[in-house]
């Protein structure tokens, strides 16, 4: 009791903090861009959205510009960095690996894949979220089909988990290059600009389709936190504790394949954001993923909400794939952890 107690305590503050955190980042992303809208005025026109909240005062040209072109934009990245973030700590704890991430068990190059074959064939141009449908699709069947792969006799081991998502990331990666080797000029450079990971254009249609397996998914696999602990203890450990050890590695798999799916789907592969992330906040308040969690999902939104917001306002009037940002960011991470290792590992 005195535990959950103090679990609580910690737990609020820090959210209240980091809900802080990310609204303040929402106004900036928002209000920014070619045309500068005020803070206060921004704030006021997303506050006025809220049931119970009557405001006034701002230019019409404002709202328009903030409902229609940049907010929906940024509540993607918030979704999708969030998505990336939180199952990037639970391949992590799963794995017991701190270089695992999202994609490990060859979600990202399934829902490329399925991204990349809609758009050779065309599906783009019939409507705008077919791709996303397309990539959202392949994404689940390359989980699934490693999961298949490496499951026998009722148990998956991770090792054989591993070395199968490897194999077909492997597969899918050749096949969507096979694509790219007959695709026309215009058609590589559309699925190009899409596997580079991005977030221009989307809108309103995009946040309805992730928002309720993103959001779902997050919040079961915080409910599943006090499990994925105790299966850090080891598989002898968590039966003891009345924890089914293969169940719940099922469940917390297939929902990170699912959370992940979402977001590789709107926003093609944007690498890093589920190694960084959860590293950072590791860091920051422990590794206790009951904290670590929750925290990871606003840590995520705000991460790639800044990250895009670099890519956009860099080079104005162009913009950076939001991917070359998280990549310049993460890469330099990824070799202080293979660092980090290699000097635990003369220890």
């Amino acid at each position: 009791m005195n535990t959950e107690r103090r679990l609580r305590t910690s737990l609020i503050p820090l959210l209240l903090v980091c809900g802080l955190l990310l609204a303040v980042v929402v106004i900036a992303a928002t209000a920014a861009g070619a045309v500068s809208i005020p803070y206060l005025s921004t704030a006021k026109i997303i506050l006025a959205q809220l049931p119970g909240i009557n405001l006034s005062g701002w230019d019409a040209a404002h709202e328009t510009i903030i409902l229609q072109v940049r907010l929906p934009r940024v509540l993607v990245a918030a979704l999708v960095g969030a998505a990336l973030a939180v199952s990037g700590a639970v391949m992590q704890a799963l794995f017991r690996n701190p270089m695992a991430d999202p994609g490990i068990i060859g979600v990202s190059s399934g829902g490329s894949l399925g991204a990349v074959i809609a758009i050779y064939l065309g599906l783009a141009h019939l409507h705008y979220l077919l791709v996303p449908a397309a990539a959202f699709g392949g994404a689940l069947a390359a989980a699934f089909f490693v999961y298949l792969l490496a499951t026998g006799r009722g148990l998956t081991p991770m090792g054989t988990l591993l070395l199968a998502g490897i194999a077909v990331s492997s597969f899918l990666s050749a096949t969507t290059s096979l694509i790219l080797s007959f695709s026309q000029e215009n058609v590589m450079r559309e699925i190009l600009f899409w596997m580079m990971g991005g977030l221009a254009a989307r809108g309103w249609a995009h946040v309805t389709m992730i928002a309720l397996p993103v959001l779902g998914g997050v919040a079961m696999l915080c409910c599943y936190a006090r499990y994925l602990n105790i299966l850090l203890l080891g598989d002898e450990s968590a039966q003891s504790l009345g924890v089914q050890a293969q169940r719940t590695r099922t469940v917390l798999l297939a929902v990170s394949s699912l959370v992940t799916g979402a977001a590789v789907s709107v926003s093609g592969v944007i690498a890093f954001v589920g190694l960084v992330v959860p590293h950072i906040i590791r860091i920051l308040i422990g590794p206790d993923h009951r904290l670590l969690l929750p925290v990871c999902a606003f840590g995520g939104a705000i991460f790639l909400i800044a990250a895009d917001l670099f890519a956009r306002m860099a080079i104005r009037p162009a913009e950076l794939q939001v991917g070359i940002v998280t990549a310049f960011v993460g890469a330099p991470f990824f070799l202080y952890l293979l660092r980090k290792q290699k000097k635990a590992a003369h220890l």
